[in-house]
């Protein structure tokens, strides 16, 4: 039986105890208090951690609490290692997240299980080491950690420092915080930097408003103008932009010219005709593959979405995108982060989005062909372009820039067009838009036999009128038929568009649908 002076003086070795090890502890929680990097965390890892559990390796992961991966926040022996992301659900960080107490691994028995270890596992079994302990660190403003301590032997990790690990667990929490957030903050002063460096570089200029071209887009209409301002206020900020207009219009030029004045113009703009892509290959395209995927994937393939990392991704005719893999797109969308096809792990994106349609999405999203949240995150900053029978000031313009351009690769000396010529070119009602009067131009080029081009031949839907003409009769186009019986049911209801008494009701459409319509064919106020 121990005597009352013995009882007394273990109770009191163990208070020293004790008290030591809430002074290491403070010790420690003072160190890391005062990390503000990753090199910081490291140099306190290196010392007053590794001194005091006598870890041959060191890991800290962590998650965000709604999160289904969690990443490698911190390696020991792997510092500069590329960031990955890993499934929660593995049995390493899942296991210290389901368990109160200190969990404790056998590498050599993990292996011989069915589920492969995580890369940085698999690199530590590689080295012999045998045995490690994971812990769940106290929850923190949403995040979920845990620490992972790797030793050849076993024995190294006592009682004593697992009671400290715990008493610094938070304070872990707090630094991993800190460093994160300071990243963050470096990370936006560098993109501010680098903005500005670029404005005070190419000194780059806005085009003013009444000039006959905007960085590659040619027109001075009122109608113009417009589009010109609305790619001004957009191309500095990294917004979200969808580009409507008709087949022809130059969606892709104002794409381009977005790009030349965002803060990312020297970085790569990478263009996407969703239409032109085969239904089954398109994901693969936009997102990649690893290797072995699918039959036929050899090797690993980079998606668009990475092509365009820090730069620019334009998605042309995005309304023909197949109904499958807009969800897939409007996660990309959500979370900045894709997924290759076979692959286990997401990556990171950082690219612009513009999107361009030739469809109306408000139709395609009512007659449910196309995802609402799709076309909201999609429709952040739309901009929507004139066919060019709505800025018929614009043709003659247009006409002169092409015939400068093709008359040179032609070899032919082409000055202009006759007043007959310019007259048809601007009573033509140009289904094809912009891209069908440069077609006409060049033909014209070819078939000319002067100076100046006084003969252009125009589809059988349109006759010009002429001087010597029986009458004014010449067959119209369904556009124009149908552009017509809109204007004089919309009179008839006095302007109204909506409502029991308005033209939609008499049309057997949608108020939305018959707005989207008008704005289509360029039926505006004034006109009613």
């Amino acid at each position: 039986m121990e005597k009352p002076a013995d009882q007394t003086a273990i109770m009191m070795n163990r208070l020293q105890e004790r008290e030591r090890e809430q002074m290491l502890i403070l010790s420690i929680c003072s160190a890391l208090a005062q990390a503000l990097t990753r090199e910081e965390f490291h140099t306190v890892a290196g010392s007053l951690l590794k001194e005091h559990f006598q870890f041959d390796d060191f890991i800290f992961a962590t998650a965000a609490e709604n999160e289904t991966v969690y990443q490698v926040f911190y390696h020991y022996s792997q510092q500069k290692a590329a960031p990955k992301s890993y499934s929660i659900n593995d049995d390493f960080f899942g296991s210290c997240m389901d368990s109160a107490d200190t969990v404790v691994f056998d590498l050599k028995a993990s292996a011989d299980k069915k589920n492969p270890f995580p890369d940085y596992i698999t690199t530590i079994a590689d080295k012999g080491f045998k045995n490690g302990v994971g812990i769940c660190l106290p929850y923190s403003k949403g995040n979920r950690e845990a620490v992972f301590l790797f030793f050849k032997n076993a024995s190294a990790f006592s009682r004593e420092a697992n009671r400290i690990i715990r008493g610094i667990g938070l304070q872990l929490s707090i630094t991993a915080r800190n460093i994160k957030l300071a990243e963050e903050y470096q990370s936006q002063i560098a993109e501010l930097q680098l903005l500005k460096k670029n404005f005070t570089e190419k000194k780059i200029q806005t085009t003013p408003l009444n000039a006959e071209s905007f960085h590659g887009i040619v027109g001075s209409s009122d109608a113009m103008q417009k589009v010109y301002a609305l790619i001004s206020q957009v191309a500095a900020s990294p917004s979200t932009v969808l580009i409507s207009g008709e087949t022809g219009t130059g969606k892709e030029l104002v794409a381009s010219a977005i790009h030349i004045l965002s803060a990312v113009t020297n970085e790569k703009m990478i263009k996407v005709n969703c239409a032109s892509i085969p239904a089954n290959l398109i994901e693969s395209e936009l997102f990649g593959h690893e290797k072995g995927a699918f039959t036929g994937a050899t090797e690993v393939r980079i998606g668009k979405f990475e092509q365009a990392a820090n730069g620019t991704i334009f998605l042309d005719e995005i309304g023909e995108l197949p109904l499958e893999l807009q969800g897939k797109l409007l996660r990309v969308l959500q979370e900045k982060e894709i997924e290759r096809i076979g692959g286990k792990n997401t990556i990171k994106i950082n690219a612009r989005v513009i999107a361009a349609t030739n469809r109306s999405l408000e139709k395609e999203v009512a007659e449910e062909r196309f995802i609402s949240d799709l076309y909201y995150r999609l429709n952040v900053y739309p901009i929507p372009l004139p066919a060019l029978r709505d800025r018929p000031e614009d043709i003659e313009i247009l006409g002169n820039f092409f015939l400068e351009k093709h008359s040179g690769k032609i070899g032919k000396k082409i000055k202009g067009f006759s007043k007959k010529v310019l007259s048809s070119m601007k009573a033509n009602a140009w289904p094809g838009n912009v891209r069908e009067l440069e077609n006409m131009v060049e033909r014209s080029i070819l078939f000319a036999k002067e100076e100046v081009i006084k003969e252009m031949t125009f589809p059988a839907v349109f006759i010009p009128e002429t001087e010597t003409a029986g009458n004014n009769f010449y067959p119209k186009t369904l556009q124009e038929v149908e552009k017509e019986h809109i204007l004089n049911v919309v009179k008839k209801c006095n302007g109204r568009i909506s409502g029991p008494q308005g033209a939609a009701v008499l049309l057997g459409l949608p108020g939305t649908t018959l707005i989207s319509k008008m704005q289509k064919l360029g039926i505006k106020k004034k006109y009613f």
